[in-house]
């Protein structure tokens, strides 16, 4: 007789949010449930936990001031839930991991790691490390796994790597580290089932959500990257500046005496599609308005406008292109944004089917096309499971 799988619980930590999930730890982990708590710190907090058909069903509305108040309310229900019985290890989305290559279990050493590099990433460190610590209070013996999202991106070449800063800074850790890297390992492997040729050639991923990002792909290999030291890096993104010249430093604080506090909050939070446009930091509330509203627009088209030069300057890094994989919110959902981007791109070899992007096919190339054009729906949660289910074993069910 053999017992039934054991279940992993996944936990996704973003600034207002958190995911979460479980998965059976089977070869391929099955969900049994997933939801998440939004408008943390905001009023009013949402519950929100997916029935079987993955429609959203608000169980609850309350106030969660912090994280701490949110993380406490999920354990509780969770606590509660039959499959909580099955859970036997809990993944964490970690957005820094500096050198680390793979998923790691949690123990006193690496936690004490994680709070020394928190000054490396300060918006998402310290409410990822107080997730670890709640579950630690509540269930000390539970093993715990800490998944880097820039563990995808150690592969780079040093040259990938090297910020043009005097050289002593990179004793100290500071370099090009890109992130989104759950969703990238996850876009491989997907790759990988759907056309396991192509992940042998010339890749360019983009995940385009409110956080958004491009990498350049070869033989399964991360050699490139948008994002840099910080998520801030790369390309216009909801509320992120993208590159930025680092002069406006310097200008902003003799012209404005902003500090570097102020500085960094306006590049993180008040820049982006909503400090072009001034009105929404939203994709589809500016392509909505921008036949009415002229700096919606210049917003729209400025995002189109870099995703596409950075698949171009990727294109060259490969030297060539076999497949462009758009995924996330927006490269998802929306086809006039995937038409916009690809557009004047043909001399690279992408062909769009129109009426397959209208529909959102998971291929949205023509069959002419010399470069594979897909759309693959990411999954970070599902990743995190396979890279806990991988690290503790816990896939095959034991002889009772």
């Amino acid at each position: 007789m053999k017992s039934a799988l054991p279940c992993v619980l996944t936990i996704n930590g973003g600034s207002s949010s958190i995911r979460f999930a479980v998965y059976e730890a089977g070869e391929t982990p099955r969900r049994r449930l997933d939801g998440k708590i939004d408008r943390i710190g905001l009023s009013g907090t949402n519950f929100i936990v997916n029935d079987p058909t993955g429609k959203p069903q608000v169980l609850r509305r309350f106030a969660a001031a912090d994280q701490r108040t949110a993380v406490g309310f999920l354990l509780d229900w969770i606590e509660a839930q039959p499959v909580f019985a099955s859970i036997k290890a809990a993944g964490h989305r970690v957005v820094h991991g500096m050198k680390h290559s793979e998923p790691e279990r949690i123990t006193p050493k690496l936690l004490a790691e994680l709070h020394r590099i928190t000054p490396y990433d300060p918006d998402h460190m310290p409410r990822e490390i107080g997730l670890i610590e709640a579950f630690l209070r509540r269930h000390p013996k539970l093993p715990q796994v800490a998944c880097f999202d820039t563990a995808f991106h150690r592969t780079m070449p040093q040259v990938a790597k090297l910020l043009p800063i005097p050289r002593r800074y990179a004793s100290k850790g500071v370099e090009r580290y890109g992130f989104h890297g759950l969703s990238y390992a996850y876009l491989m492997e997907e790759l990988g089932r759907l056309d396991p040729a192509a992940t042998k050639g010339r890749v360019i991923l983009a995940h385009l959500g409110n956080g958004a990002s491009l990498a350049a792909v070869r033989h399964g290999k991360s050699i490139d990257t948008s994002m840099g030291f910080t998520p801030t890096a790369g390309l216009v993104m909801s509320t992120r500046t993208g590159d930025l010249d680092p002069g406006l430093v310097y200008y902003l604080a003799r012209t404005e005496r902003m500090t570097v506090a102020k500085f960094q909050r306006m590049v993180n939070h008040e820049s982006g599609l909503l400090g072009v446009s001034g009105t929404s930091s939203d994709l589809r509330d500016l392509s909505t308005s921008e036949a009415s509203d002229a700096r919606a627009a210049e917003a729209v088209e400025l995002f189109c406008y870099q995703v596409r030069k950075w698949i171009g300057s990727f294109a060259a890094v490969l030297s060539g292109l076999d497949t462009l994989v758009f995924s996330a919110g927006i490269g998802e959902n929306c086809p006039s944004i995937r038409a916009r981007i690809c557009h004047g791109l043909d001399f690279l070899g992408i062909e769009l089917n129109q009426k397959g992007n209208a529909k959102n096919a998971p291929l949205i190339s023509t069959d002419a096309s010399p470069v594979s054009v897909r759309i693959i729906r990411t999954n970070e949660e599902l990743m995190i499971a396979r890279s806990v289910t991988r690290l503790l074993s816990l896939g095959t069910p034991k002889e009772i």
